[in-house]
């Protein structure tokens, strides 16, 4: 099964960042988060990727075609022009990247790889959000219900802590609870090849009108995952999810 991830954004509300570089290359823990959502999948025995470039996607071009240099010691014989790599850390996975245009909307970049993904069921997310979902399980939902497409649905985190108040007294403290109990857009997509035919062009959103023509059609079934989630939004984002993998408490480390 094929795995498609958007990389194409301009990552405006985390732009100390993606001014240099686009927003699934920003690090965690020394790694791309793109490498550590490519691994949350690989755990689960899905190691072909198609990956929609946009917003300098020459950067993650130039990170896959030096994979080996960025995961291994290497050895450079100058006299003889020669490079050693030692201890070759490579993945099992085969990454297809393609130009889906700069300016195009998330609808579009996938309607763009159509060619790419053949007739089978594929995955599909976004490449700034990790979790500790299981895949595995995602899967053999979508297999179950039968409709065109599966979504994650998820409890965003809280962005600050939360005050227990008994009339004017503090009985408590929860730091950063989840959110309002409402679900949202998780990513971590399973879907049917027939579902690229609700896009209609580069402009068009996937979350906008073909989610929403899916779901009248009730075509759409969500996956509820009550575990961690957290998308790479803002800085913030980053310095939370860097704290986490530096600490050992990154949940969404499923290979460790």
């Amino acid at each position: 099964m094929k795995v498609v991830i958007l990389a194409g954004g301009l990552g405006t509300r985390i732009s100390e960042e993606s001014h240099l570089r686009p927003k699934p290359m920003i690090e965690i823990g020394g790694k791309p988060i793109i490498w550590h959502i490519m691994k949350i999948y690989s755990h689960f025995g899905l190691n072909d990727f198609v990956i929609c470039l946009g917003y300098k996607g020459y950067v993650i071009k130039e990170y896959f075609a030096n994979y080996f240099l960025h995961m291994s010691d290497v050895t450079f014989d100058m006299v003889e022009n020669r490079m050693h790599i030692h201890q070759r850390n490579a993945e099992p996975w085969r990454v297809t990247l393609v130009d889906t245009g700069e300016a195009t909307s998330t609808g579009g970049r996938l309607k763009r790889v159509r060619e790419y993904l053949g007739d089978e069921t594929f995955c599909f997310t976004y490449g700034d959000g990790v979790s500790d979902i299981d895949i595995s399980a995602l899967i053999a939902f979508h297999k179950q219900h039968g409709k065109l497409a599966t979504v994650t649905a998820v409890q965003p985190p809280g962005r600050y802590g939360a005050l227990d108040v008994q009339g004017q007294m503090v009985s408590g403290f929860q730091e950063k609870p989840l959110g309002d109990g409402g679900w949202i857009n998780g990513g971590f997509f399973v879907l049917e090849p027939d579902v690229i035919d609700y896009i209609e062009c580069d402009d068009t959103t996937w979350e906008f009108e073909p989610m929403r023509s899916l779901a009248r059609e009730g075509q759409l079934m969500s996956h509820l995952h009550r575990g961690f989630w957290h998308p790479m939004d803002t800085l913030r984002d980053r310095v939370l999810l860097e704290d986490r993998w530096k600490s050992g408490e990154a949940e969404w480390q499923l290979w460790r």
